[in-house]
């Protein structure tokens, strides 16, 4: 099969991974409607298409909180990426190495911080979810701190899960397991079944000692029930900030009013997101929150974008809106499950190089400066 898009990726992850994977990855919360709203209202801008301008040297880099980066991009935190491949996030890693840009490193990784830090030359990021077991949230802290992590990026949008319908559906568990209900599935699938299954990572590697005995699906939502905490607010934000001296990022934001509050705090970034749609379902869409979000900050931290990203394209439509980067979920687990490492480096240069085409086609030469008025009116 030749790979010319994310889309291509897609389709191939679909058929090798399980279809609780698979949809895990895919699929959003509820009736998926600000799922769909991501994608919809992102391809709703057009361009203002340029000619006779001299494009033939172009500058893709930039830096994001300090780092520089080969392109405005990086890879989100996913949780269960090493399931799509094995030792999927040190694959991950060292692919956004190889081409240049970030990575962020999820708490509900299956390799652990330290041995995905250990894997490559530069820092990664690390993504933090605040416990009711504030002791661990500050031994995270720290193991992140000691890894040599160079940011670390709270999320903020999960203090309770989301119903996520298809998950249920299918069933997911921790560690994978074969059942009477999806051993057909994964008979299916020899590849994954032999470097994924019987792979020695096969739970959460940051949370070694804290899961249950024998965590199942219901196990594991109970345990996130119990673990993940509904009363966090500002003030643990700003114990965080004081816990933590290197760069602060604050994920999940979609309101000027908590953006602000986040810069009061001592952010250096946040990142509009709404958890790629798998919490608030009817929540809007990140590119229609963008705009005022970057407008509420002007310039006094950075703005990150996150959500529905598939393409080049969607990263020029971000940066044209105020954001100076972009992060991949969907797309990068779709990139590992289709063809590990490698897989990922593909998916990085086919969106760099359609960051690259749509910037000659709309006049641009510099990703620093795309402003609005690339986009058509």
């Amino acid at each position: 099969m030749i790979i010319t898009s994310i889309g291509d990726l897609r389709s191939l992850a679909r058929r090798r991974v399980p279809r609780a994977l698979f949809h895990y990855a895919d699929g959003g919360s509820y009736d998926e409607i600000t799922l769909r709203r991501n994608r919809r209202d992102l391809e709703a801008i057009s361009f203002r298409q340029r000619v006779a301008v001299d494009v033939s040297r172009q500058a893709l880099n930039t830096t994001i909180v300090g780092q520089p980066l080969s392109m405005p991009l990086l890879i989100a935190p996913t949780g269960l990426a090493g399931f799509y491949w094995r030792d999927g996030e040190i694959a991950g890693a060292r692919a956004a190495q190889e081409k240049g840009v970030g990575f962020c490193l999820s708490t509900m990784s299956i390799c652990s911080l330290e041995e995905v830090s250990a894997a490559v030359a530069h820092p990664i990021w690390f993504q933090l979810y605040l416990m009711r077991d504030r002791g661990f949230s500050a031994d995270l802290i720290a193991r992140a701190a000691q890894a040599n992590c160079s940011a670390l990026v709270l999320t903020l949008d999960l203090q309770v899960q989301g119903l996520r319908r298809k998950e249920l559906k299918y069933g997911l568990s921790i560690p994978p397991r074969l059942t009477l209900g999806n051993v057909l599935d994964v008979a299916r699938r020899p590849g994954w079944t032999r470097h994924v299954l019987f792979g020695k990572r096969r739970t959460f590697g940051n949370l070694a000692g804290r899961l249950p005995a024998s965590p199942g699906l219901t196990t594991l939502a109970q345990w996130i029930a119990t673990q993940f905490d509904p009363a966090v607010t500002w003030k643990d934000v700003e114990w965080v900030r004081k816990k933590w001296a290197g760069k602060l990022i604050l994920k999940g934001i979609l309101d000027p009013e908590d953006a602000r509050r986040a810069n009061e705090i001592g952010a250096d970034a946040v990142v509009v997101s709404n958890h790629g749609g798998r919490q608030l379902d009817g929540a809007v869409s990140t590119i229609s929150a963008l705009p005022r979000i970057a407008e509420a900050l002007d310039d006094s931290c950075e703005v990150l974008f996150d959500g529905g990203v598939q393409s080049g394209q969607d990263v020029f439509r971000a940066l044209a809106l105020g954001a100076r980067g972009c992060l991949i979920g969907k797309a990068f687990l779709y990139a590992l499950a289709a063809r590990g490492g490698p897989g990922v480096s593909l998916a990085l240069d086919i969106i760099r190089r359609e960051l690259a085409v749509t910037m000659a086609l709309t006049g641009c030469t510099d990703v620093q400066r795309i402003d609005p008025t690339v986009l058509q009116n």
